[in-house]
């Protein structure tokens, strides 16, 4: 029942995310349609892409190299494009797939997508999703993402709620520069938490994201004052001891559980800095619905 003057922060939309998936049912992907797909979508779609088709023999592109991919890599037998709106690039994308001979899967949690006029009504798979502030994207792309790993949302929340919840977190207004280390098994995540940084805080705070392994590269030559947060590995060598915050994962946690603890996790230094999104989202999205020359709203019914 959010309003513009209401917002919720990242963390309150994660829990909703996960409540809705204790009651809504999830599509199964048909992970064999294709034997070499082109998975495309933009940003987090993108990447959500890339985690759902982690261990296929799947080529990975976004609108501003598909064309290419498709013209030149001749066993490409599909395109499976995951757009949450399935409008603004997805149509344009279905479209041209259409013309070079290419089958369309469409991913999508808008039963309305634009996207839908160049693909086959039995290749379409819609997710259920709340209501959210324009490009949180939580619920819909995590839908997607426990289609695939089938993972227990209920027992996530738990995690979050019970474990999560209970950390000491630091101050994080004293910081404006992070770092955050995961399982070297979550590389598929760190584009999703990149993003997320870069939409709700801009250039005003400064982020890096890497695995544990990649870690130990030239990524820290340069020291900083910045806070070192490590997800399911603890951190015993990068950065100042009194600069590190340990998060746990559950036992066994697949891609569903990273997304929505890493959520979690940046909800929480949300609340402690000043509400750059909240301020600039309606003015984002009316420089954005002319770009796309369309109606794009502030909060996604």
């Amino acid at each position: 029942m959010f309003t513009l003057d209401t917002i919720p922060d990242l963390d309150v939309v994660v829990l909703g995310a996960l409540e809705l998936f204790e009651k809504e049912p999830l599509p199964k992907l048909n992970m064999n349609l294709y034997k070499r797909p082109l998975v495309v979508g933009s940003g987090n779609a993108e990447a959500t892409g890339r985690i759902i088709f982690d261990d296929t023999d799947a080529v990975f592109a976004s609108e501003s190299n598909f064309e290419s991919k498709l013209k030149h890599i001749p066993d490409i037998d599909g395109v499976v494009l995951i757009s949450a709106s399935g409008g603004k690039h997805a149509p344009i994308i279905a479209k041209r797939a259409n013309e070079l001979g290419k089958r369309v899967t469409l991913v999508t949690n808008n039963s309305d997508a634009p996207a839908k006029e160049f693909v086959k009504n039995e290749s379409v798979f819609v997710f259920p999703k709340n209501r959210e502030p324009y490009t949180y994207n939580t619920s819909t792309y995590m839908g997607m993402i426990l289609g695939r790993t089938q993972e227990d949302p209920k027992s996530i929340q738990q995690f979050i709620q019970e474990r999560i919840g209970a950390l000491s977190f630091p101050d994080f207004s004293r910081y404006n520069k992070y770092f955050l280390i995961v399982p070297t098994r979550f590389f598929g995540i760190i584009r999703m938490l990149e993003v997320k940084f870069i939409e709700l805080f801009g250039r005003e705070i400064a982020r890096d994201v890497e695995t544990s392994e990649y870690m130990k590269h030239a990524v820290t030559v340069v020291p900083s004052n910045e806070l070192f947060v490590s997800f399911g590995e603890e951190n015993i060598m990068w950065g100042d001891p009194g600069r590190r915050l340990h998060i746990p994962l559950p036992e066994n946690a697949d891609y569903g559980a990273m997304m929505a603890i890493g959520y979690y996790v940046i909800g929480q230094i949300q609340k402690k800095h000043p509400p750059y999104f909240k301020k600039n989202i309606v003015a984002y999205t009316e420089e954005a619905s002319r770009i796309f020359g369309g109606a794009i709203h502030p909060i996604v019914e």
